[in-house]
């Protein structure tokens, strides 16, 4: 037999042998175990770092800092004035379930995610170190990098439409046809080769996430289909990491998202038959401080009713070329009646406050009667009502919005 790893002969039964006490033999056996304990312990928290390492060329003396990308916000980790050869190496310790992090050099940023104990390596360059990097060690910080490229292609041909509707290059018709054929082919591909394709990742949830001119891309309040998109994620990472923040954030985005697109049993709204002798059906919603204002009491003057999310990517452009409408014309009888279709009452109410126009919302959303009596099929959607009261153009029938609302001042 063994004790302690001392080799025992047996003796005949005439022969002395040296017999240990069974709690001396169990106080030696617990003082190795413990002391294998933490020496294991400790080994284990040394490993339980991730690292970001690598070198940014024509970088020298600019400051690199390392940031931890979370639900609460920014948060400075480490930083390192770089050297003429741009190295760095950053160490961290492993967060419990997957998170982001990233690289910033300036206003430049690179994100990266974590979720094991890996060491990432990245290669850029000063002048394009957040677009033209290399990244190595990580499928999902790979496709992450995917992700970035391909959403500054499209803030590009965004910013190129924007600035060719601005000077007239084409109309507001062509303008949000080709905003909204842009935008559906990026959310296309990011949907099926990103989201669905790997809905337990983080690159599938860092897709979800993405803005374009400060609006989510994918509506995880008003699209059923982006909702979709939403719920998958939120299944996959809550399956995997059901205790995780991120994760429980999400579930009650998808859960919020398909409640609010679930078509309602009753529809309760403030809607009243008009006066015969007006061309529109007349409407009565709340303003963002409760006060209920009547689409009739405008009855006089020339009225833009408008349609809109204000949630969606298109928004803020479409409220820019509005106000310039607005400025020009308010003097000369001018007024829009901005109706809003966004479930998400707060984030209007943050939007609606700096705009000088009459903004009311329906807080039945993408399911509202008023919206449907208008045949409202996308937003935005606007109509021209001349001093009668009559209904004169529809969006799609507008190639020139200014041209148009200037016929019937």
């Amino acid at each position: 037999m063994f004790f302690l790893g001392k080799r025992v002969t047996l003796q005949p039964k005439n022969t002395t042998r040296q017999v240990f006490p069974k709690d001396k033999i169990m106080k030696k056996n617990f003082t190795l175990a413990a002391l294998a304990g933490l020496l294991i312990l400790s080994a284990c928290n040394k490993n339980e770092q991730f690292g970001i390492e690598g070198h940014v060329s024509n970088a020298a003396n600019q400051t690199l800092i390392f940031e931890a990308s979370s639900l609460q916000g920014i948060q400075v980790i480490d930083s390192v004035k770089l050297k003429s050869n741009g190295a760095f190496s950053f160490k961290s310790k492993r967060p419990e379930s997957p998170d982001f992090f990233r690289l910033r050099l300036g206003d430049k940023i690179i994100n990266l995610s974590i979720d094991s104990t890996e060491t990432v390596r990245v290669t850029a360059d000063a002048a394009t170190f957040s677009t033209a990097y290399t990244v190595e060690g990580s499928e999902n910080c790979q496709r992450i990098k995917e992700l970035s490229h391909k959403h500054a292609i499209l803030q590009e041909k965004t910013n190129a439409l924007y600035k060719a509707s601005s000077n007239g290059s084409i109309g507001m018709d062509v303008f949000q046809d080709s905003l909204l054929k842009t935008i559906n082919n990026y959310k296309q591909d990011v949907k099926m080769n990103y989201i669905y394709a790997d809905p337990c990742s983080t690159s599938a949830y860092f897709a979800l996430f993405q803005q374009l001119n400060g609006y989510l891309i994918f509506d995880p309040l008003n699209s059923k289909e982006d909702v979709k998109c939403f719920a998958a994620v939120a299944t996959g990472l809550n399956n995997l990491y059901p205790h995780a923040d991120r994760s429980r954030n999400l579930y009650n985005i998808a859960i919020k998202g398909m409640k609010n697109t679930r078509q309602p049993r009753e529809k309760v709204i403030e809607m009243e038959e008009s006066p015969k002798e007006m061309g529109f059906i007349d409407i009565s919603l709340r303003d963002l401080k409760g006060n209920i204002h009547k689409l009739s009491e405008l009855k006089g003057k020339t009225i833009l009713l408008d349609f809109t999310i204000y949630q969606s990517a298109i928004s803020a452009g479409h409220n820019i070329q509005l106000n310039t409408l607005y400025e020009k014309y308010k003097d000369r009888g001018f007024e829009i009646y901005q109706v809003s279709l966004d479930a998400d009452e707060h984030y209007w109410k943050t939007v609606a406050d700096n705009l000088p126009w009459t903004c009311v919302r329906d807080g039945n959303g993408v399911y509202s009667t008023i919206a449907a009596t208008y045949n409202v099929q996308s937003v935005p959607t606007l109509f021209i009502i001349d001093k009668k009261g009559e209904i004169q153009k529809r969006g799609e029938d507008i190639n020139d919005l200014d041209a148009a609302v200037k016929a019937y001042l």
